[in-house]
């Protein structure tokens, strides 16, 4: 417990200068996953632009300030499309993402996907909901080779991640699905279709008033 907790709690406070997921494009991946440089630097929560948190929120998480890590709603769906030879439907949270993207390695085994709920409830019983999605803005991968909000807006756009608009952090969080074939810098119509989507589920959950009331 000890071996778990007790990094989690230090990164309440503490920023992560990497991740699980950046050392392992960097040293062990492979092909176009592989990377001999990462474009990373940590951006404090007030110098990330308010649509950015939104922007993610409405592709990735929408009941994110409601549940204690796990979508309980999104997990049963998931479960019958598959048991149902549906369309794989993704169901993890932003919380379970930032557990595997900051402290484990990409796969889909047992093992993988228990220690990522072993985190995810100390995420959750350790950090405020601002601080998870403060980190996950910081360590989600956005290219290539490009993890966080501050990297990629600098990246793709020339500005400051602060001075992101709705559009284009709807476009970056477009692309988180997949990062490595889905691209900010030559959207494909797929791309571009979920971003526009991704801009009406902000204005639908009330835009930047709605971070207001969650109190971020």
């Amino acid at each position: 417990m000890a071996a778990t907790a007790l990094p989690v709690l230090a990164m309440r406070a503490i920023h992560p200068v990497t991740s699980a997921f950046m050392l392992e494009r960097r040293f062990f991946a492979s092909g176009e996953r592989a990377c001999e440089a990462i474009r990373y630097h940590w951006v404090p929560w007030r110098e990330i632009s308010p649509e950015a948190a939104l922007a993610v929120i409405a592709s990735e998480d929408q009941r994110f300030a409601e549940h204690a890590g796990f979508d309980v709603d999104a997990i049963e769906k998931a479960l019958r499309a598959r048991w149902s030879g549906g369309p794989r439907r993704g169901a993890s949270t932003i919380s379970q993402q930032v557990a595997k993207n900051l402290f484990l390695w990409p796969g889909r085994s047992f093992v993988r996907k228990g220690l990522e709920a072993w985190f995810t409830v100390w995420i959750e019983a350790l950090w405020p909901k601002r601080r998870i999605l403060e980190v996950y803005l910081n360590v989600a991968q956005f290219g290539r080779c490009t993890f966080g909000v501050g990297a990629a807006s600098e990246l793709f756009f020339r500005k400051r991640p602060a001075e992101l608009d709705l559009a284009e952090a709807a476009l970056l969080a477009a692309v988180l699905p997949n990062p490595v074939r889905l691209r900010v810098d030559a959207p494909s119509p797929q791309v571009r279709g979920r971003a526009a989507w991704i801009e009406r589920q902000v204005r639908h959950l009330g835009g930047a008033a709605f971070l207001a009331e969650l109190g971020f």
